[in-house]
């Protein structure tokens, strides 16, 4: 069965085409390594059972270029869609309605309607401008299931040549989880506020390196996030840690896989976005007290790493406040 739907993933992405946001094969095993380490993380396990006891509903967090049914064994699933995904026809039409799903989720979350009438919604989580992985969830009617409804879906799986049990299809059919608009989107809302510290999270691996380093380079990010409110240069922090400016340069480079200049700016942003969950503490606050010396080069440099404004991304996690 994974043969097979690795074939299907194959045909769809070779119908639907890249999506706008096409990543290189670098950076898909780069999205593919947050996910694994995100998913055995705790906060992540945490929220992912009480996102379930709560809403009742599946969730799944995916790498970028995932292909395969994201709700796949999870005890939330809908079912009628586990009926659907033991079926090749319908389990390529599903396939095909998460590549478009993913192919139309950017900045913003986004949510589809299957043929079924079933909706899925995926929540971009990003690091700097790139979206890494994808918090999905759904297989819910916005609506109540009615005959007419049925039917249809009926009509088309049989298009698609799929053998049915019409009376068990259409007993999962009418057991699907119906949520009011007004619910959805403030499960939406819950998944982008989660997909945010994930978001961090992410960005904090990004900064810390899997491999082994030298002693002095360990030193080096310790004293770096120690004094990161000060304005620091390539050479002090040489200098702590016994090294010329050039080599520890070159070096760091190896080491962290980016500049030092790089790295400082994503402590400082990571610190302020930390700084900004209080909603009471001014951006122009926030900015200072991680070290940054003018607002301009705040302002750029956090657009920069973050991919969005300061101003926006406050409006993003306290919409309320507005």
């Amino acid at each position: 069965m994974h043969f097979l739907l690795w074939i299907l993933a194959v045909v769809i992405a070779s119908i639907t085409g890249p999506s706008p946001m096409t990543s290189s094969d670098s950076d898909n095993k780069r999205s593919r390594k947050f996910v694994e380490q995100l998913r055995t993380s705790q906060i992540y396990r945490d929220y992912e059972q009480a996102f379930r006891e709560t809403t009742g509903l599946p969730i799944s967090l995916q790498p970028v270029d995932g292909w395969g049914l994201p709700f796949a064994n999870d005890p939330k699933q809908n079912p009628f869609c586990a009926l659907m995904a033991g079926t090749n026809q319908s389990c390529a039409a599903c396939l095909q309605h998460q590549a478009s799903l993913k192919n139309h989720s950017g900045v913003e979350p986004s949510t589809l309607r299957c043929f079924a009438g079933l909706c899925d919604s995926a929540v971009p989580i990003r690091v700097g401008e790139n979206v890494v992985a994808f918090l999905q969830t759904g297989q819910v009617l916005l609506h109540q299931p009615d005959k007419r409804q049925f039917a249809k879906t009926t009509r088309q799986l049989l298009k698609f040549g799929t053998e049915i049990d019409v009376t068990a299809l259409e007993e999962r059919y009418f057991q699907s989880r119906v949520l009011t608009p007004k619910q959805h989107e403030s499960i939406i809302r819950l998944l982008s506020i989660f997909a945010q510290h994930l978001a961090a999270l992410a960005n904090q691996l990004a900064v810390q390196e899997e491999h082994s380093e030298s002693p002095q380079i360990t030193r080096a990010r310790t004293f770096i996030h120690e004094h990161q409110d000060e304005d620091l240069s390539l050479e002090q922090v040489a200098k702590a840690v016994n090294m010329s400016a050039f080599y520890f340069c070159k070096m760091f480079k190896k080491a962290s896989g980016m500049t030092f200049t790089d790295y400082l700016a994503r402590v400082r942003v990571e610190k302020v976005k930390n700084l900004l969950l209080n909603p009471h503490k001014r951006i122009s606050e926030a900015a200072f007290e991680a070290g940054f010396q003018s607002l301009s080069q705040f302002n750029r440099v956090f657009r920069r790493v973050a991919g969005e404004s300061p101003t926006t991304y406050r409006e993003r996690i306290h919409p309320q406040a507005n």
